[in-house]
């Protein structure tokens, strides 16, 4: 499947993505990985009388990585994606738990021709969801994808 390019993108586009359910494993394994070994997401005494949620949660950082793994597993930048360009806009609303469900709603937002970047910028609007159809985070992410005219090259 080819992604669309710079000109197949419109204000107020709306795609939805698959969806992913994020268990223990994959948190112990990111928060190792990546170096976030805080008693908060490894050591489950802690996690059960100090923590807030008094259950593992996923770091903020590890929903955002697969929230953007499933944007692009929808397709819509395979081929045409150039550069991730830009983050704003980052509200995170309640935790994702292990064995949550998550979803992503992108919203096209606007548009800025580059030609001398073969292409221009696409402004993302994003919604991270529960199972249950709860806003967990959104986000503003900008891409760089590439022009029609690139593709005929």
């Amino acid at each position: 499947m080819k992604g669309l390019t710079f000109e197949g993108f419109h204000p107020g586009d709306r795609f939805t993505t698959g969806r992913r359910t994020i268990t223990e494993h994959d948190i112990l394994q990111f928060v190792t990985l990546v170096g976030l070994t805080e008693p908060l997401f490894l050591d489950l005494e802690y996690i059960r009388s100090e923590s807030l949620f008094g259950e593992r949660i996923a770091p903020g950082s590890l929903t955002f990585g697969m929230a953007e793994g499933l944007t692009v597993q929808t397709g819509i930048i395979h081929g045409t994606g150039m550069a991730f360009a830009g983050l704003d806009k980052m509200r995170l609303f309640s935790p994702v738990k292990v064995n949550d469900t998550i979803q992503v709603e992108i919203e096209v937002l606007d548009l800025k021709p580059i030609p001398a970047r073969g292409g221009g910028i696409v402004r993302y609007r994003q919604w991270v969801k529960n199972q249950r159809g709860e806003t967990v985070m959104e986000y503003d992410v900008a891409r760089l994808i590439r022009s029609a005219a690139q593709e005929n090259k």
